[in-house]
């Protein structure tokens, strides 16, 4: 081995150490530090914590198999669903960009050109002939390979794992707005059946009402201003049976979307009517700093500040020198017969440095620009938790609030028809007139239709707690 061929190993082998012992620029990536209180604001029922399980599959505690039918199918179809996870396939692919600039670029090369120059006399002046035409064919390999010294590669590689870890995040956080979503759904859909339920008993009544009353004016003990208040009566909750009919079957269409199929594919499914259901309101919420491990749109921002961070170092790095290893190898002949001969070989080999002293300051703004995306995502983060904190004590607030009023429905509801039974029986014997009863009646219609609406919101402000404490995904 000559001399210079053992220098030029040396310098490649140095190269290399640097290459692996070298610091990344940069700062280093460090959790932010966000303020969370020690206990919840709103009226806490239950302090402990939920298991995994459970909070993952919170829509198994409503015990309703249509509803944890329709979450199933929901995350297996869901376009939503779907688009987060092309967005994890591309973050990879990403990533693996990132990773193979650790490696060298290797070419192959061939060509066969025809060239023709004229023939010159020793003066430079052209001859008197056709000059020189020949062939030349030549084919090898060159590679070049950028060492990472200052970190640039590693930086982006980090930043591309952070994206990764979003991307993963963000589909978790579509999960978890799913199933809240499809719950939400459902339970509307109950309520309005519900609804339609209450309403068509009522309407029943009001038309035995109808007949009765009738049937004194025919006998001559009401009179016909009766009858009119009764058949009005009657078309008034007649015209909105149809409303609720329509935002029954709306329903219906928005879980067939959740769900990906054609808005009329569930109308066979669940036209019939079934209860609304309900949990327990008794959930364990464990402390407000479990939501940095709950929530996944909490973890999704804190990787999106890693990702920043990252690339702020591949940005410093444009303000250090380039080391690069570079060589080629193959053959090369005017002959083609004797192309690949030995004697034609041709190789290069040797390292390179490129330092990109004077840019007018466009590296320094770009390391600017990273340090401002960087802090909007820390701005960004900790408004998130701020965010997430707010939403778990709005659901138990409202949790609670809405106990109290659901019991005064049902208080409502029983008075109700004491009143509607006792205005019936006056209103036979003559000793009150039909406003009693049509009053009574109204009365009753519209505590029924409160407390129903009540209970679907005791069970979509349970939903809600769910979501708020990132239940949804394992």
């Amino acid at each position: 081995m000559s001399k210079k061929t053992a220098i030029n190993i040396c310098i490649v082998l140095m190269l290399c150490l640097i290459s692996v012992a070298g610091c990344a620029v940069g700062p280093n990536y460090k959790p932010v530090e966000a303020y969370l209180p020690s206990a919840w604001a709103g009226p806490v029922q239950n302090s402990g914590t939920m298991p995994e399980k459970e909070i993952a599959c919170w829509w198994a505690s409503f015990n309703d198999p249509a509803l944890a039918s329709l979450v199933k199918r929901a995350v297996e179809s869901n376009l939503d669903v779907k688009q987060a996870e092309a967005r994890i396939r591309q973050a990879r692919a990403a990533r693996g960009v990132s990773v193979a600039g650790f490696g060298p670029v290797v070419n192959a090369i061939g060509s066969i050109t025809r060239n023709h120059s004229p023939q010159t006399s020793a003066g430079g002046v052209t001859g008197s002939n056709d000059g020189i035409t020949f062939s030349q064919y030549q084919a090898g390999f060159d590679a070049a390979w950028e060492l990472d010294i200052f970190g640039a590669v590693r930086r982006s590689v980090e930043a591309a794992d952070a994206d990764l870890q979003a991307a993963i995040e963000g589909r978790r956080d579509v999960l978890v707005t799913l199933a809240a979503e499809v719950a939400v759904n459902y339970i509307d859909l109950r309520a309005f059946q519900q609804r339609i339920v209450i309403a068509r008993n009522n309407l029943k009544a009001q038309q035995h009402t109808a007949e009765l009353t009738h049937k004194r004016v025919s006998a001559g003990f009401a009179s016909g201003l009766d009858a009119a208040s009764a058949d009005a009566q009657v078309a008034t909750m007649t015209s909105q049976i149809p409303l609720l009919e329509a935002s029954a079957e709306q329903a219906i269409y928005s879980l067939s979307l959740l769900i990906g199929r054609e808005p009329a594919a569930l109308l066979t499914e669940l036209r019939d009517s079934s209860d609304i259901p309900a949990a327990s309101p008794s959930v364990p919420v464990g402390v407000p700093s479990d939501l940095l491990r709950r929530r996944s749109d909490i973890r999704r921002a804190e990787a999106q500040i890693h990702a920043a961070t990252a690339r702020i170092g591949v940005a410093t790095a444009d303000l250090f020198p380039r080391f690069n290893i570079s060589g080629s190898v193959g053959f090369q002949n005017d002959e083609f017969k004797s192309w690949m001969d030995r004697v034609n070989r041709f190789w290069s080999f040797g390292p390179s440095v490129s330092w990109q002293i004077f840019n007018t300051g466009k590296t320094i703004s770009s390391i600017e620009l990273q340090k401002a995306l960087q802090e909007q995502s820390a701005i960004s983060y900790k408004q998130t938790i701020l965010k997430a904190l707010q939403e778990v004590d709005n659901a138990m607030v409202v949790s609670a609030k809405e106990g109290e009023r659901i019991k005064a429905f049902y208080d409502a509801v029983n008075a109700n028809k004491k009143a509607v039974d006792l205005a019936k029986q006056l209103y036979i014997y003559g000793q009150t007139d039909y406003l009693n009863i049509l009053l009574a009646q109204r009365a009753l219609y519209a505590s029924e239709d409160a407390l129903v609406q009540s209970i679907r919101t005791v069970s979509t402000n349970l939903v809600a707690l769910y979501k708020a404490l990132g239940g949804g995904w394992e």
